[in-house]
């Protein structure tokens, strides 16, 4: 059992992989093992979710999170299939942990009276400022 949150945890069980082959440079070891890790989970079917934080997951994940539900997730950043599967586990319980915690509520403020004032006075000093710095028009003397 993995633990996620207090309330959520999930099964080994629940987590299939599939080992691909590695894209880019390498020579004959790339085109020859799979060290690539492709983790698939089923969010909905394996653990008791709501829907905020359904909601929320679908946000972070992105294009990882299919429409059945299921999660998918790569790692092909090691030369070791073992290195490969730690990090796909990790980015996945980065990922539920991220999506299990609420969001902080923000409270609406607006600025006080005597904030505004200041802002407006110096607006206008630096207004005057600026008018100063003109050139004088001869002829409106």
């Amino acid at each position: 059992m993995i633990k996620i949150s207090n309330k959520i945890y999930i099964k080994k069980t629940d987590i299939k992989e599939t080992f691909i082959r590695s894209s880019g440079p390498g020579g004959q070891h790339v085109n020859k093992v799979s060290t690539a890790v492709q983790l698939r989970f089923n969010v909905i079917k394996s653990i008791n979710i709501s829907d905020n934080m359904l909601k929320r997951l679908k946000i972070i994940a992105g294009s990882k999170l299919k429409e059945n539900g299921e999660l998918i997730i790569e790692s092909r950043k090691h030369k070791s299939q073992v290195l490969n599967r730690k990090d796909a586990l990790d980015k996945l319980i980065i990922l539920l942990k991220k999506a299990s915690k609420k969001p902080k509520y923000r409270q609406s403020t607006s600025p006080s009276k005597n904030s505004i004032e200041k802002r407006l006075k110096n607006k206008r000093i630096q207004g005057l400022k600026k008018k100063n710095r003109q050139k004088i028009d001869p002829s409106s003397e």
